[in-house]
């Protein structure tokens, strides 16, 4: 009797051991993340692109990039601008600052093969942002928001693409806004945090 007994409650003690490890134990084909290791790494939701002069210019600044949701808040801060001028300013199909005159960084960018347009028009290229407008001291500042382009998503995504400041005033016109030179380039790269 004693012997059934202790048979019994060895079993009951295995299927409770068996119990516990299915419903405790992570997947075996998704190891449990190292302590203070994020399991996935989130996509950036902001960038800047640090802008330097291309040769005989002066232009400098910085312009940065914050998305929320489905749209991106894009901010310039550019110096070294002729006084009151306007000047086109767009992201460039690539981060490559190879040459001095900032043709490196290649078309504007435009993966929906759209034609040129400024930015009240939804049909345009990913990196039509239109125009800047410097004071009499030669600065532009900007802010606009657009829903056409991702930080790093599946839309359009900027990171690592190049970002271009012209001589002229994007005028809207085909091809390229007749825009003129480029005055400064950067790359759109993700931001040291805080």
């Amino acid at each position: 009797m004693l012997s059934k007994k202790i048979i019994a409650l060895f079993w009951a003690a295995i299927a409770i051991v068996v119990v516990a490890s299915c419903t405790s134990s992570p997947p075996r084909d998704k190891p449990s993340p190292s302590p203070g290791v994020k399991a996935e790494a989130a996509l950036p939701l902001e960038a800047i692109a640090l802008l330097t002069p291309t040769a005989g210019n002066q232009v400098t600044g910085s312009v940065r990039f914050v998305q929320s949701g489905d749209t991106v808040m894009v901010t310039a801060k550019i110096q070294g601008l002729q006084p009151d001028s306007v000047h086109a300013w767009h992201i460039h199909e690539f981060g490559d600052l190879s040459s001095s005159d900032g043709k490196a960084m290649g078309g504007h960018y435009n993966p929906e093969q759209m034609p040129h347009g400024l930015p009240n028009n939804p049909k345009r290229h990913a990196g039509d942002l239109g125009n800047l407008t410097a004071d009499r001291l030669g600065k532009a500042m900007k802010e606009i928001t657009v829903d056409n382009i991702t930080i790093n998503g599946a839309k359009n995504p900027i990171l690592g693409r190049g970002m271009i400041i012209h001589a002229e005033t994007d005028d809207g016109g085909q091809p390229l806004g007749n825009a003129g030179k480029r005055v400064a380039q950067g790359i759109i790269g993700v931001p040291q945090s805080g």
